[in-house]
Protein backbone atom coordinates (compact mmCIF):
# COMPACT_ATOMS: atom_id res chain seq x y z
CA UNK A 1 0.00 0.00 0.00
CA UNK A 2 1.67 3.77 -1.22
CA UNK A 3 1.61 6.06 1.64
CA UNK A 4 -1.09 8.01 -0.35
CA UNK A 5 -3.37 5.17 -0.50
CA UNK A 6 -2.84 4.57 3.18
CA UNK A 7 -3.55 7.99 4.21
CA UNK A 8 -6.92 7.89 2.23
CA UNK A 9 -7.84 5.02 4.07
CA UNK A 10 -7.02 6.63 7.19
CA UNK A 11 -9.20 9.83 6.21
CA UNK A 12 -11.80 7.77 5.08
CA UNK A 13 -11.92 5.64 8.58
CA UNK A 14 -12.26 9.23 10.31
CA UNK A 15 -15.48 9.94 8.11
CA UNK A 16 -16.98 7.03 8.87
CA UNK A 17 -16.56 6.83 12.42
CA UNK A 18 -17.96 10.44 12.21
CA UNK A 19 -15.02 12.45 12.79
CA UNK A 20 -14.58 14.04 9.82
CA UNK A 21 -16.14 17.89 10.31
CA UNK A 22 -16.15 18.43 6.54
CA UNK A 23 -17.90 15.19 5.91
CA UNK A 24 -21.26 14.44 4.67
CA UNK A 25 -22.91 11.48 5.40
CA UNK A 26 -26.27 10.39 3.20
CA UNK A 27 -29.00 7.45 3.30
CA UNK A 28 -30.75 7.26 0.58
CA UNK A 29 -34.78 7.47 1.06
CA UNK A 30 -35.04 3.88 0.02
CA UNK A 31 -32.56 2.49 1.92
CA UNK A 32 -34.17 4.22 4.98
CA UNK A 33 -37.60 2.91 4.34
CA UNK A 34 -36.38 -0.39 3.95
CA UNK A 35 -34.49 -0.24 6.94
CA UNK A 36 -37.65 1.71 9.04
CA UNK A 37 -40.21 -0.46 7.58
CA UNK A 38 -41.96 2.45 6.61
CA UNK A 39 -42.90 3.67 10.11
CA UNK A 40 -42.68 6.85 12.09
CA UNK A 41 -39.60 8.85 12.75
CA UNK A 42 -38.76 7.06 15.51
CA UNK A 43 -38.32 3.62 13.81
CA UNK A 44 -36.57 6.23 10.85
CA UNK A 45 -34.15 7.59 13.82
CA UNK A 46 -33.32 4.04 15.01
CA UNK A 47 -32.18 2.83 11.47
CA UNK A 48 -30.29 5.74 10.97
CA UNK A 49 -28.61 4.52 14.46
CA UNK A 50 -28.30 1.02 13.65
CA UNK A 51 -26.66 1.24 10.20
CA UNK A 52 -24.56 3.81 10.60
CA UNK A 53 -22.88 1.54 13.73
CA UNK A 54 -23.07 -1.29 11.05
CA UNK A 55 -20.89 1.15 8.81
CA UNK A 56 -18.33 2.12 11.74
CA UNK A 57 -17.94 -1.09 12.94
CA UNK A 58 -17.45 -2.83 9.09
CA UNK A 59 -14.53 -5.50 8.65
CA UNK A 60 -13.09 -4.17 5.46
CA UNK A 61 -12.21 -7.74 3.01
CA UNK A 62 -9.10 -7.34 0.74
CA UNK A 63 -11.69 -7.49 -2.28
CA UNK A 64 -13.06 -3.71 -0.48
CA UNK A 65 -9.97 -2.25 -1.74
CA UNK A 66 -6.96 -0.39 -0.08
CA UNK A 67 -8.39 2.84 0.45
CA UNK A 68 -10.87 1.64 2.43
CA UNK A 69 -13.93 3.56 0.64
CA UNK A 70 -16.67 0.93 -0.03
CA UNK A 71 -18.36 -1.84 1.70
CA UNK A 72 -21.29 -3.71 1.88
CA UNK A 73 -23.25 -5.92 4.61
CA UNK A 74 -26.81 -7.05 5.60
CA UNK A 75 -28.73 -5.56 8.10
CA UNK A 76 -32.49 -6.94 9.08
CA UNK A 77 -32.49 -9.22 6.13
CA UNK A 78 -31.32 -6.48 3.63
CA UNK A 79 -27.98 -6.09 1.78
CA UNK A 80 -26.92 -2.28 2.45
CA UNK A 81 -24.05 -0.76 0.44
CA UNK A 82 -21.65 1.97 1.36
CA UNK A 83 -19.26 4.16 -0.24
CA UNK A 84 -16.79 7.08 -0.08
CA UNK A 85 -16.84 9.69 -2.69
CA UNK A 86 -14.24 12.69 -3.24
CA UNK A 87 -15.60 15.87 -3.94
CA UNK A 88 -14.01 19.53 -4.04
CA UNK A 89 -14.81 21.78 -0.81
CA UNK A 90 -17.50 23.11 -2.91
CA UNK A 91 -19.10 19.56 -4.25
CA UNK A 92 -18.50 20.75 -7.74
CA UNK A 93 -16.11 18.12 -9.26
CA UNK A 94 -13.69 15.46 -7.48
CA UNK A 95 -10.74 16.29 -5.35
CA UNK A 96 -7.67 16.86 -7.06
CA UNK A 97 -5.80 15.19 -4.18
CA UNK A 98 -8.25 12.60 -1.80
CA UNK A 99 -5.41 12.71 -0.05
CA UNK A 100 -5.44 16.57 1.20
CA UNK A 101 -8.16 16.88 3.49
CA UNK A 102 -7.81 20.48 2.59
CA UNK A 103 -8.62 20.11 -0.83
CA UNK A 104 -11.42 17.30 -0.46
CA UNK A 105 -15.29 16.74 1.04
CA UNK A 106 -16.09 13.46 1.95
CA UNK A 107 -18.83 12.10 1.22
CA UNK A 108 -20.36 9.00 2.67
CA UNK A 109 -23.57 7.14 1.12
CA UNK A 110 -25.78 4.39 2.28
CA UNK A 111 -27.81 2.88 -0.20
CA UNK A 112 -29.42 -0.49 -1.32
CA UNK A 113 -27.99 -1.97 -4.70
CA UNK A 114 -30.46 -1.15 -6.61
CA UNK A 115 -29.79 2.82 -5.39
CA UNK A 116 -26.03 2.13 -6.49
Amino acid sequence: MTDQTSRIAQLNDLCRAGADPTARIVITATCLAALSGGADRLAEIAAQAEVLAAVRHYAFRPEDGAERSRGAFEIRRQEVRFVIDYYDASLEWGSENPADPGLTTRVLTIMLPQDD
